[in-house]
């Protein structure tokens, strides 16, 4: 039996508002795949008016992520730069531009994929974001990936590392191994951003395309 549009609304925006006042992750989207055309828009809303954290208070946009609502492979990053503060949308500066010649070295798309951040507001001067910002911020996160449900999830950086992978262990320990995310395998790698500042060590390029070749041979995309 369907649900009918109004009261489909009706739920998220209940939801939307238990994720404003803190609550945590209660909806189930395993029913099929239809929620995804009505709850990303309206959660996109609801991340785009979010004040749950002193971040919605300098932002100029937020930036909830885009791509493909059906992706079999995520991109997970940190959180907005300057430039994705300005428009709205997730990875537009130079590392959106590099993460976007990564996603056509591997043969898709760039719309094809999905991408977000962990948090989806930039922080002041591009600095980490905080631990209390990513506990505000994660009921967002996980239901984007419950709702996409990706094949692959690709953590870019050891924010997003941390978010899927909690532990001590430095990227350079992570990289290059699956783990395991409700069942979605994860694949950390290197931040586009890193490989920018490093652009003189080759080896670093050079792992993180050893790093999308596995994510390749999982989802037997050659």
């Amino acid at each position: 039996m369907k649900v009918p549009l109004e009261d489909k609304l009706n739920q998220l925006s209940a939801y939307g508002q238990f994720l404003s006042d803190g609550g945590a992750d209660f909806f189930d989207l395993a029913c099929e795949p239809g929620p995804r055309t009505w709850i990303m828009p309206q959660l996109e809303k609801v991340i785009q008016n979010c004040s749950r954290c002193p971040l919605g208070q300098f932002r100029s946009k937020a930036v909830p992520g885009e791509g493909n609502w059906r992706a079999e492979l995520m991109f997970v990053g940190e959180a907005p730069g300057a430039d994705e503060d300005k428009q709205g949308r997730p990875f537009v500066g130079r590392a959106g531009q590099l993460l976007t010649k990564i996603i056509e070295a591997m043969t898709f798309k760039r719309e094809e994929v999905y991408i977000t951040n962990v948090v989806k507001c930039r922080p002041p001067e591009n600095r980490t974001p905080q631990p209390e910002e990513i506990d505000q911020c994660a009921p967002f996160l996980k239901l984007q990936i419950r709702v996409v449900k990706p094949r692959v999830i690709v953590a870019l950086g050891k924010v997003a590392a941390d978010f899927f992978i909690p532990g001590n262990l430095s990227m350079g320990q992570l990289r290059g191994s699956f783990f395991s995310y409700e069942g979605i395998p994860v694949m950390p790698t290197y931040h586009p951003s890193f490989v920018l500042r490093n652009e003189a060590r080759r080896e670093i390029k050079r792992q993180v395309w050893q790093d999308m070749q596995k994510v390749m041979e999982l989802l037997k995309r050659r």
